[in-house]
């Protein structure tokens, strides 16, 4: 059975890098051919991941990742530009999962983008990622945007989901929406949004939601957002956090949450998110969670910060919890910088009363930078006979060139689920433009 998995693998992602290659070629050619005093540039990124990790029974697995992006910017006398992006990723490697339709490639985006001159305009064609109000959705259509006078400003957009979660969730194939704002950019600014789905014809989505940022003075931030299902005729969310800066050196700053879960994740479009068959499948759809925070950042000087915190989680059937401690920081930057946390969880249950300590230090040796990262959990009670919970993660990346990155690091974990787990990456990053390329002809 892994022998033609792993074959098909191989074949579906070759196909893919092939697509992904006859674009950058083309993309390439059409480059060359134009005019020297074109104001046309291309840029690009190739991330290069080799994935090793102790898999059940001992078995080392081992998944090369390739993710490469691609774009192409136009400008135009009059200030505009035009635009192409395109990003894709692809895996070779055996299967850690029981499925046999897990994703090996996707094209994440692909889209060609126009962005006016004046008032902010916008407009984008194709697979691309939406964030306007209520709305976070990857699709496959057109998105356009504009501002207009007095402080208002609009976004529309209308599309098919893109949906590669292979999973027995139905998903919807038809959404449209958009945001209206007004204010300005100093002071403060309300946004009106809404979204509306369908699947087969039926109404499988619709959400609404508000959003605010206020800024009275240059120390006060307030920023905000309330989300409605008209579905379930529910809350899904509130959400909201301010902060104020006193003095220079100390800055404060509070917020709230509050979900609903059978409101909030009510026709999720990804399994990993569903009460039934995700993640999240063991939690009640009656939960409502409350979780109230606040913080104290304190600089004694430009590279120390001591910060404390504190939040609150309220549960109506889960057991609740408090989380509370501190942190100091130094910071040196492109040099060193360290750091080290000490943090309470007292909850109802023993899996929520722990301490949990940090340790960590990055430092910059020449091209070389260098990590290490310790988090430890000392639990008051043991789990599964483990008394302590520790991560420790390490490793070193290196500049050989301003275009080429290469990297590695190492992890190890023990937890009360699962006993040494030991995961390696191996990272290589190439960046290539046209500037570049001209800067180094003329040479």
């Amino acid at each position: 059975m892994k022998g033609p998995r792993l074959i098909r693998s191989w074949h579906q992602l070759s196909g893919d890098l092939r697509i992904v290659g006859g674009i950058a070629a083309t993309a390439c050619t059409l480059l060359g051919a134009v005019p020297t005093h074109a104001e046309t540039s291309f840029s690009g990124r190739s991330d290069t991941l080799l994935r090793i990790r102790e898999s059940l029974g001992n078995k080392t697995d081992l998944r090369l990742y390739e993710y490469l992006q691609l774009s192409t910017v136009t400008g135009n006398k009059d200030g505009s530009a035009t635009s192409l992006h395109i990003g894709g990723w692809g895996r070779v490697g055996e299967q850690q999962t029981y499925r046999d339709e897990d994703a090996e490639g996707d094209l994440q985006y692909g889209y060609i983008s126009y962005q006016g001159a004046k008032n902010n305009m916008a407009i984008n064609a194709g697979r691309q990622f939406v964030v306007e109000g209520v709305a976070a959705q990857r699709l496959d259509g057109l998105y356009v945007r504009n501002d207009f006078a007095n402080g208002f400003a609009a976004a529309a957009f209308v599309g098919s989901p893109v949906n590669t979660d292979q999973s027995e969730l139905e998903g919807d194939d038809f959404i449209y929406g958009g945001r209206i704002s007004q204010g300005d950019n100093k002071h403060y600014s309300l946004g009106v949004s809404a979204l509306k789905s369908f699947a087969d014809g039926d109404r499988y989505r619709e959400e609404e939601g508000v959003d605010i940022w206020l800024h009275p003075t240059n120390k006060l931030d307030i920023t905000g957002r309330s989300n409605y299902n008209s579905l379930t005729s529910g809350w899904m969310e509130h959400n909201y956090a301010a902060s104020y800066i006193p003095r220079d050196d100390l800055s404060l700053s509070v917020d709230i949450a509050k979900i609903n879960y059978e409101d909030y994740f009510y026709r999720v479009t990804t399994s990993a998110l569903s009460l039934r068959h995700g993640v999240l499948g063991t939690l009640d759809p009656k939960e409502k969670s409350l979780a109230l925070g606040a913080s104290a950042v304190y600089s004694p000087s430009k590279q120390v910060t001591v910060t404390a915190d504190y939040r609150n989680y309220d549960y109506e059937i889960e057991e609740s919890a408090q989380y509370f401690g501190g942190k100091i920081a130094y910071s040196a930057p492109q040099s060193f910088a360290a750091g080290i946390s000490l943090h309470r969880m007292d909850g109802n249950a023993s899996k929520l009363q722990y301490y949990k300590t940090r340790i960590y230090a990055s430092k910059k040796l020449g091209q070389t930078d260098v990590y290490a990262d310790l988090i430890n959990l000392r639990y008051d009670n043991r789990i599964n006979d483990v008394k302590n919970s520790l991560s420790v993660s390490g490793g070193a990346s290196c500049e050989i060139s301003e275009c080429l990155k290469v990297g590695a690091n190492l992890d190890y974990s023990k937890n009360p689920y699962y006993d040494d787990e030991v995961q390696g990456l191996v990272k290589l990053t190439y960046i290539f433009d046209s500037k570049g390329a001209a800067e180094g002809r003329e040479k």
